[in-house]
């Protein structure tokens, strides 16, 4: 990884690769002794390349936007604006996205020691919302931050004559929970516990890409055991995400019964990861160098009591499947259902493929690229034979929730192939130890439930110096954006609820 030194031969070479081929995952900023270290991350066949540079603090940390030559770096330039203080000259927008830092208020600066500054207290504010559209009887609609329910906290400044929505603002700030610095200075299996709160309702991908860039980074590999352990957690967890998402448009449509069947058949889910790991989330079954001791999915003397074999949650799997076939036929075949979803908050296929969208909303946009086939990790590439990631380009509501139940289906198939594998190995240790003293950067990866999530984790002696979270909320909620083409607002619900999407994932 070579250091540009100029941020115009930076920007060059970035546009110049994804002009080629490369797809543009992200950007972040590492402070050091100079200035503020970008680093662009590239999405390519054989996994990710880092492209970095540094901004001078003697030029002021600016340096020429790369949004002008590469679209979706478009909230990653801000959001480094934010965290970092690093000014994007040219940029067509450097509005606060995850901070509203009050004048004189110090940035977070991740990559900067906290006993450099003594971790001084950031001072935030929130400023009135921007005007996009103006014309004769238009306003604004804040919708948020605080909703009805259990909605996360996020802000849509809704601008319309009354009916008609031609423009939505994002302000997912309210959000913020200082997640890069809460990073620093753990220990490698520490930091694990950071990484499954960084996104809770894929507690389980997060945790894996972690774990991921932990192996990577000291060499190590989790036990076959553990390998395939982690692929039945994180397709429970797709699971519910995606019946989560079915339940929201069920509630939005108003069809009670399907919204308490989906409800019911999310929560049995939940209940399976909870009897498999201890806790309904997965939190603390994925640890560096494999799973935590305490997961089932054992059938030998080792089993604890109330703990599942393998071949029980499989059976659990396939009667949960076969109940939940016919709830999703009977809302797939509900006219009022489907009025609502079809046609509703298009995203383009070719504006998804510029901006590299990612998960069911970049497959259902016709986007191809599912790190369980693309960069497979753990036991994927001798489980996923013969299956194929739903892919279309109908872009809509309808078709993104097509696209997760297919999804489902393939979960469940994956469950099954995978609990067939477990049943038949002979026990072993679930966790390979970590070396205490690393150094170096390295990056881990996984596929969840909302897309693709990836881990840039830099350490020093065994312990975090840094580590960038990219989630696919950040990366995609930006697109929520581009889907209203004469939408209504009641049309509002069934697009938030569909791009299925975690607020906390954006703000951090």
């Amino acid at each position: 990884m070579t250091v540009l030194q100029t941020g115009s031969r930076w920007r060059a070479d970035v546009a110049a690769r994804v002009a080629a081929g490369s797809r543009f995952a992200g950007l972040y900023g590492t402070t050091v002794a100079d200035g503020c270290r970008l680093t662009a991350i590239l999405a390519v066949p054989a996994g990710f390349e880092l492209v970095p540079f540094t901004a001078r603090a003697e030029d002021g940390l600016r340096y020429p936007a790369l949004t002008p030559l590469v679209p979706s770096a478009f909230w990653w330039e801000r959001a480094a604006a934010d965290l970092s203080g690093v000014v994007p000259v040219g940029h067509p927008r450097p509005d606060p996205l995850l901070l509203h830092i009050g004048d004189g208020s110090p940035r977070p600066q991740p990559g900067r020691s906290r006993t450099e500054d003594g971790g001084p207290t950031l001072q935030q504010s929130t400023p009135p919302g921007p005007i996009d559209v103006v014309g004769r009887g238009l306003f604004t609609i804040a919708y948020g931050p605080v909703r009805s329910g259990v909605a996360e906290t996020i802000e849509y400044l809704v601008e319309t004559p009354g009916e008609d929505i031609p423009r939505v603002n994002i302000r997912p700030h309210f959000k913020h929970r200082g997640v890069a610095k809460a990073f620093e200075g753990r220990t490698l299996d520490d930091a694990a516990l950071v990484a499954e709160r960084v996104e809770g309702i894929a507690t389980i991908a997060h945790a894996t890409a972690y774990a991921h860039a932990v192996e990577a980074l000291t060499g190590i590999r989790p036990p076959r055991r553990a390998a395939l352990v982690r692929v039945v957690l994180a397709e429970l967890e797709r699971i519910a995400n995606h019946l989560d998402v079915a339940m929201r448009l069920s509630d939005a449509a108003g069809l009670a019964v399907a919204t308490s069947r989906f409800g019911w058949h999310k929560e049995t889910v939940m209940r399976l990861m909870g009897r498999t790991t201890g806790s309904r989330f997965g939190r603390g079954a994925v640890v560096p160098g494999g799973v935590s001791s305490r997961v089932g999915l054992v059938s030998g003397p080792s089993r604890s009591p109330g703990s599942l074999a393998p071949a029980e949650l499989a059976a659990e799997a396939r009667r949960l499947r076969e109940r939940l076939r016919g709830d999703e036929r009977t809302a797939m075949r509900t006219p009022s259902f489907l009025d609502r979803l079809r046609g509703t908050g298009r995203l383009d296929p070719d504006h998804a493929q510029q901006w590299g969208a990612v998960g069911p909303i970049g497959r259902a946009s016709g986007v191809d690229d599912d790190n369980r086939w693309s960069r497979p990790t753990d036991a994927y590439a001798e489980l996923t034979a013969g299956l194929h990631p739903a892919l279309t380009t109908e872009a809509d509501t309808l078709a993104r929730l097509r696209v997760r139940w297919s999804e489902v289906e393939v979960s469940f198939v994956l469950v099954e192939r995978a609990c067939s594998v477990l049943e038949a190995l002979p026990e072993e240790p679930l966790q390979t130890p970590v070396p205490r003293s690393a150094s170096g950067t390295a990056v881990g990866w996984a596929e969840g439930p909302q897309g693709e999530v990836i881990y840039v984790l830099e350490a020093e002696r065994g312990r975090v110096a840094r580590c960038f979270a990219r989630t696919p909320s950040l990366h995609d909620l930006v697109l929520f954006h581009d889907v209203f083409h004469g939408e209504v607002l009641t049309d509002f619900a069934f697009i938030e609820a569909g791009f299925g999407l975690s607020a906390a994932g954006v703000a951090m």
